[in-house]
């Protein structure tokens, strides 16, 4: 935490006198004379949280429901950690119910050894917990296009349902590199494919040196075992790169020595520009960033003091710093990055606003360790076109109107 500072002091001052006003000895007396003083409910077995917290995901079921998303709710959580029942999903085929003293992990293919694990056996390994963000490469897809009327009314338009397909948890396994080794790799071996226990067997080719680095072969999630729709009982997870990489309900990787060019890699998955060619293997999720409040949906109470605050995250590494504007990018100011700042996580970052009534476009952009910079909207159809639907990690807007309404706006 940085020093106390003038200015802190300051706004905490000026924080602190619009509360105290707010709690007026007549508000506390009202409360004290309506107070029910009465015993509270007892423990249970799973904990439940307070019914007057509300925030659910946001489904969206296709004609098929097997094949659907959920939607994190962004714009109501606090910190950094994404809750497991928060998390959002993306099923190709709907989620197995598997057994997990039935399932088993099968490394094979270019390796001296080949090697079949069981749930039992992996725990009984030296274990790692990670703090990683986990993004679908299609979140965002729908801002390519500005939305027609119909769209808008689809998408609601709040940061859940702009930015949902990403969160992020504590995952706990062991590396990949680990069981790799104890089968031993053969030279010819350079990429490897990994494939789910789901009906559609989903299944992905992944660079050796990839594997070999940071992947993980995770069985847990946020201190307990992976939910069903998280890949229970086993996934991969693949930091830093596309969600659909890493796969899910994992139940063998196969080493070989070129990638397979999978349906997940060719037909799906893949960047079409303007001249007709396509990006292929676009694993990495660039730097991105979105506030959260305000954004669209809320409205502000009135002028006066406000917080800005959003996440930023970025697949090359560590959140550096993110800027924020409140006048559609014409100037940008440094924002405040909470503590934890790790890479290939969600950072939260928030800064001081003093909102005058008259009507603001608010943006922020991440900058990463390695200095990429996130791109506007204009910048990256320039690059990429209008044609594909994956990785779109533009500058998000959000117009505050006078009477408070915010909604997404293009810029």
């Amino acid at each position: 935490m940085s020093a106390p500072t003038r200015r802190n002091f300051l706004r905490l001052g000026f924080i602190l006198s619009a509360t105290i006003s707010a709690l007026r000895p007549s508000s506390l007396l009202a409360q004290a004379q309506t107070a029910v003083r009465a015993l509270g409910r007892g423990v249970s077995g799973y904990g439940a949280r307070s019914q007057f917290e509300t925030a659910n995901r946001l489904t969206r079921n296709s004609r098929h429901p097997e094949a659907s998303s959920s939607r994190t709710p962004l714009q109501n959580l606090h910190g950094t950690l994404t809750p497991s029942a928060l998390h959002f999903e993306r099923h190709h085929a709907g989620i197995p119910e598997i057994d997990p003293s039935a399932h088993h992990l099968l490394i094979h293919g270019l390796v001296d050894r080949p090697l079949e694990y069981s749930l039992a056996d992996l725990r009984r390994l030296p274990a790692e917990s990670r703090t990683y963000f986990l993004e679908c490469s299609g979140n965002s897809g729908s801002l390519w296009r500005e939305l027609s009327t119909a769209d808008a009314h689809t998408t609601t338009g709040t940061a859940q349902s702009t930015h949902g397909l990403v969160s992020c948890s504590e995952w706990v396994g062991v590396p990949l590199s680990v069981l790799l080794r104890e089968s031993g790799v053969q030279p010819t071996g350079t990429w490897l494919v990994a494939e789910g226990a789901d009906a559609c067997r989903l299944t992905r080719s992944i660079p050796l040196a990839k594997a070999l680095s940071d992947t993980l072969v995770a069985y847990g999630q946020n201190g307990e075992a992976l939910r069903p729709g998280q890949g229970y009982p086993l996934r991969l997870f693949v930091p830093g790169w596309e969600g659909n990489i890493s796969v899910k309900w994992l139940r063998r990787i196969e080493v070989v020595d070129e990638p397979y060019m999978t349906r997940e890699e060719t037909s799906k998955y893949t960047d079409l520009l303007p001249d007709g060619l396509a990006r292929r293997f676009t694993f990495m999720m660039e730097a991105k960033s979105v506030i959260t409040q305000p954004s669209g949906g809320q409205r502000l109470a009135g002028p006066g003091y406000h917080q800005i605050s959003g996440i930023a995250w970025s697949g090359r590494g560590r959140v550096e710093r993110v800027e924020v504007s409140v006048d559609g990018g014409q100037s940008w100011r440094h924002a405040e990055l909470q503590e934890p700042v790790l890479p290939l996580a969600h950072t939260r970052f928030q800064l001081d606003w003093l909102w005058e009534g008259s009507e603001a476009i608010l943006q922020s952009r991440c900058v990463d360790e390695t200095g990429y910079t996130q791109p506007t909207r204009d910048d990256l159809i320039a690059a990429r076109g209008l044609q594909s639907f994956y990785h779109n990690n533009a500058i998000q807007s959000w117009k505050v109107a006078t009477d408070g309404t915010v909604e997404n706006v293009y810029v």
